[in-house]
């Protein structure tokens, strides 16, 4: 483990899809939910949810990335991971397997956004049905398009995070201004 755990903070004022993740000390521009911060997340609403939450683990895509140095545990994805957002079911908002009946977002994608996937543990102990799923730390689109409430980081801001990363860190999402 590290010496010094990372928290991942964001800041962002209301309102705005762009914000700014420090971590150590150092800053990196990063993309928010397409809504901006939300005070009260609901699922689908593309709010990005404030407040803070334990990192948990990281998914990468092996055919695209050598596993990444993390303190966390890495799992590596295949084609049948996804994730439900089906606030009815019993696995809302919890990483399933294809073929899965109920809504879900699949997690190997044509893109690259989720070729590194960091979960928080926004809303999964217990999951609240319709409190907000997927909520992910993920690579950017190249112009820092808003995200569906996740936070988007460049892939070499986000590599370079990862070893500083164990399960300590926290992501910490507040709004500034």
């Amino acid at each position: 483990m590290n010496a010094e755990a990372c928290d991942l903070i964001v800041e962002a004022a209301m309102g705005r899809t762009r914000g700014e993740l420090t971590c150590l000390g150092r800053r990196y521009p990063c993309a928010l939910g397409r809504s901006g911060l939300g005070p009260d997340k609901r699922e689908g609403d593309g709010a990005t949810p404030l407040g803070e939450w334990p990192l948990r683990r990281l998914y990468f895509r092996p055919d695209r990335l050598v596993s990444p140095a993390c303190g966390l545990p890495a799992i590596a994805l295949t084609p049948a991971d996804a994730w439900c957002d089906a606030p009815a079911h019993s696995l809302y908002n919890r990483h399933v397997s294809l073929p899965f009946d109920a809504s879900h977002e699949r997690l190997w994608r044509a893109d690259h956004l989720y070729d590194l996937i960091l979960v928080p543990g926004f809303n999964d102990d217990p999951a609240v049905p319709g409190k907000g799923s997927a909520i992910f730390v993920h690579l950017a689109r190249g112009d820092y398009e808003p995200t569906e409430g996740c936070v988007a980081l460049s892939r070499q801001d986000l590599s370079s995070l990862l070893p500083k990363l164990d399960t300590r860190s926290r992501l910490i999402v507040r709004r500034i201004g």
